[in-house]
């Protein structure tokens, strides 16, 4: 009898024993590992808006900075603005008149006048960035290489559009771009007429407006790939947490 209850305290023991391990281990699996809480913590969703809004943030400050040098859309053949689609017939006209020089001046200036208002857009995207509204982070987080800057650009592209084109209007005025313009135009307008063209009416302001926002988006796509895939670009801590959790 004696040596029975003995094996039987024996396998009691064991018993509990495997349970403890059992527990344990459970609770190191859910708790992410026994390894003194380095893994890293999880996100919310707050971290991740916050984190989303300081990677376009920076992207924008980079965009700007690279827009707004000489050349910055000029010799970008990606962003570069051509010349007004709306005044292709001017143009086809001018080159038979010789005007080719004056066209391809037209053209640098209209791009001159971009990189000029650049230097400007950092401030009017950043502020748009910080109002806009994002309920579900998560979802942008895991989207799409670009789908933060493609969110900002569905939620902000208008009141964007009316704040910069004042800033555009003034570089218009800086790099003197009606000067190299309004000699052709005026010239076209008074031949269509004629031989029943029509006038060209072309809105400088709203054109380089539409090509530069457009352009300055480009450039912070590539900012935002560049921040989800390179561990080098996550310049803050936060961006780390962020965006380090794709790369894990």
């Amino acid at each position: 009898m004696r040596k029975l209850s003995i094996v039987l305290g024996l396998l009691s023991m064991l018993t509990f024993t495997q349970c403890d391990i059992l527990e344990s281990v459970a609770g190191e699996v859910v708790n992410g590992g026994g390894d003194g809480g380095t893994t890293a913590p999880s996100l919310t969703n707050e971290e991740v808006i916050a984190g989303l809004k300081e990677a376009l943030s920076i992207g924008i400050k980079n965009g700007a900075n690279k827009a707004s040098l000489t050349d910055g859309f000029f010799k970008n053949d990606i962003i570069k603005l051509p010349f007004p689609e709306d005044a292709a017939k001017m143009k086809e006209q001018a080159i038979k008149w010789g005007l080719q020089g004056k066209v391809d001046e037209i053209t640098l200036t209209l791009n001159r006048a971009a990189e000029e208002a650049s230097k400007k857009a950092a401030p009017i995207f950043v502020d748009a960035i910080t109002n806009m509204s994002i309920s579900d982070g998560f979802a942008i987080l895991r989207g799409s290489d670009s789908a933060a800057t493609t969110y900002l650009m569905d939620k902000t592209t208008s009141p964007l559009t009316a704040a910069f084109k004042p800033v555009v209007h003034n570089a218009i005025e800086t790099v003197k771009l009606t000067s190299y313009w309004n000699p052709v135009a005026t010239r076209y307008n008074n031949w269509a007429p004629l031989f029943g063209k029509e006038k060209v009416t072309s809105d400088l302001d709203a054109y380089v407006t539409e090509k530069g926002i457009s352009g300055l988006f480009y450039l912070v796509k590539q900012e935002e790939k560049k921040i989800r895939k390179d561990p080098v670009a996550q310049v803050t801590d936060l961006l780390k947490k962020v965006f380090g959790s794709l790369l894990d």
